[in-house]
């Protein structure tokens, strides 16, 4: 509702309870605020949820949080939106189960039947502030991280997998790849970030919740098998064993070389022959995912050594985090006449390549991911000039204006990009007035369904690609939390 403060109410100790900001549990509380809330005034704002009873999974302590929200966000749009897409991912995409004794989370992206360990990652993400408060929703993390160390063990190459390990990809566009496509596997293509993604919900799910249940003797195989595969894509002796190649008419959709990919020089870092939107890399050293590696492999050394107790795993990971990140200072710096910035990918031999991709690890995203500070000067100038016409993925029209990537083609705004602008806006006035905008954009790219997408025409909301994209939903339900808990006045304002 406009106008009611959020300084002190019953409702904003249970917000605070459920791990919010901190404070006292609220559970029960939360619960009975959630079952006492009366209805939406405007009918054109009924919930859009699946029935309570055709929900995959429920979470007291997340609907309780949409339900606290949804009373003091001023706009009851954007209170709406809300209230569809923070718990996307646990109304439609999660099966749980039981492998080995251990709990087991298969969580598909939403309209395509598959698990990509970076959007399953991301995924569930937003709910980690809750996992501490609600046993169930704790397991089922444990179930996704548990599952994630299962997969890597079977292809660390792959980018997704199937809910059957034995089963063969149904993807059309996979069957048929020329590579090693293992039973299991939807999709093999290499991407530096798959590997990163599962150690920042790893890390973020232990520091949340204090639980180290999960990472077990096959999570510590699994993490292995990420260094080693790490290592091989540094590509120092040869270019490795990862080969693909794929029938397809657009480039974006194969490697050059016999399915090597480009050439990059080996200087430390390591090669990343798709990008996080799966289309193929120009150069083969994708900047982002680079710096996104440096953060997670001190992540891993962190819990190898205060889990695992385990000293030569701390050791060798953050021996390769010192060694790429040397190499970044080095090779992965473009200089423009305001200032060096970070290019986007290189190969070592002196050849760099600006733009910016809506997908994370983006340029956009990186105070997100951990690698710097919104304040960062690199960063800024970075950042400024992603969201400018410098990006050839920069686009401007009557809807909005934002990145994309050749993914979707020209044209096409990434409701992501909107949001991931919003989540890196500096602690400013001038920040303020960005996130601003960029709740105004999303509001006017949902095209009246209440839901993110994949991708729309910068002058034509209406058109748009993927209605289920349970990631860019999850991702604007963390950006109003992340609000709620730092810049109320943007909500109870907007």
């Amino acid at each position: 509702m406009k106008g009611v403060s959020m300084i002190d109410s019953p409702a904003r100790r249970a917000l605070l309870g459920l791990g919010l900001a901190g404070g006292l549990s609220g559970l029960g509380m939360a619960r009975a605020l959630a079952a006492d809330r009366p209805p939406g005034s405007d009918a054109r704002f009924a919930s859009s949820r699946p029935p309570p009873a055709q929900r995959r999974f429920s979470s007291p302590a997340v609907d309780a949080a949409i339900a606290d929200l949804q009373r003091r966000i001023g706009d009851p749009e954007l209170a709406w939106m809300f209230g569809n897409c923070l718990p996307n991912t646990l109304d439609t995409t999660v099966t749980e189960g039981t492998v080995d004794g251990k709990p087991d989370t298969f969580v598909i992206t939403g309209d395509i039947d598959a698990m990509w360990l970076r959007d399953s990652s991301a995924q569930v993400w937003p709910y980690l502030p809750f996992a501490r408060e609600d046993d169930a929703l704790r397991r089922l993390i444990r179930g996704v991280i548990h599952r994630h160390a299962r997969c890597l063990l079977i292809d660390p190459y792959a980018n997704a997998f199937l809910e059957d390990p034995q089963a063969r990809t149904q993807l059309k566009w996979a069957i048929g790849d020329l590579t090693e496509m293992r039973p299991g596997v939807s999709e093999r293509k290499w991407e530096l970030d798959s590997l990163c993604w599962p150690i920042r919900l790893a890390h973020g799910y232990w520091r949340a919740t204090g639980d180290t249940a999960p990472f077990d003797a096959q999570w510590a195989e699994a993490m292995r098998a990420v260094l080693r595969t790490m290592r091989e894509q540094q590509r120092k002796t040869g270019p490795g064993p990862y080969r693909f190649q794929r029938k397809a008419e657009a480039a974006t959709e194969t490697l050059v070389l016999d399915g090597y990919g480009h050439p990059g020089r080996p200087v430390g870092l390591i090669h990343s022959m798709f990008r996080p939107s799966d289309d193929a890399c120009v150069f083969p050293f994708l900047v982002p995912a680079n710096l996104f590696a440096v953060v997670s492999l001190r992540q891993l050394a962190a819990m190898a050594d205060a889990v695992l107790h385990d000293a030569a795993l701390a050791s060798e990971a953050k021996a390769l985090a010192d060694e790429v990140a040397a190499a970044l200072r080095r090779h992965a710096r473009l200089r423009t006449p305001a200032g060096e910035v970070w290019a986007y990918e290189v190969d070592g031999f002196g050849n760099q390549f600006f733009m910016d991709d809506a997908n994370a690890p983006s340029l956009l995203s990186l105070p997100y991911l951990g690698v710097c500070a919104v304040d960062d000067a690199l960063y800024r100038r970075t950042r400024a000039r992603a969201w400018s016409p410098d990006n050839p993925y920069f686009f401007r029209g009557r809807v909005a204006e934002g990145t994309g990537g050749p993914h979707e083609g020209l044209r096409m705004i990434w409701p992501m990009s909107l949001t991931m602008k919003a989540l890196t806006a500096p602690a400013t006035a001038a920040g303020d007035a960005e996130i601003r905008q960029c709740l105004r954009w999303l509001q006017a790219s949902h095209a009246g369904t209440g839901f993110m997408h994949e991708a729309f025409d910068q002058d034509d909301a209406a058109h748009f690609t993927r209605p289920w994209f349970a990631w860019a939903n999850g991702l604007f339900g963390e950006l109003i939390l992340n609000l709620a808990r730092h810049r109320p006045a943007l909500l109870q304002s907007s």
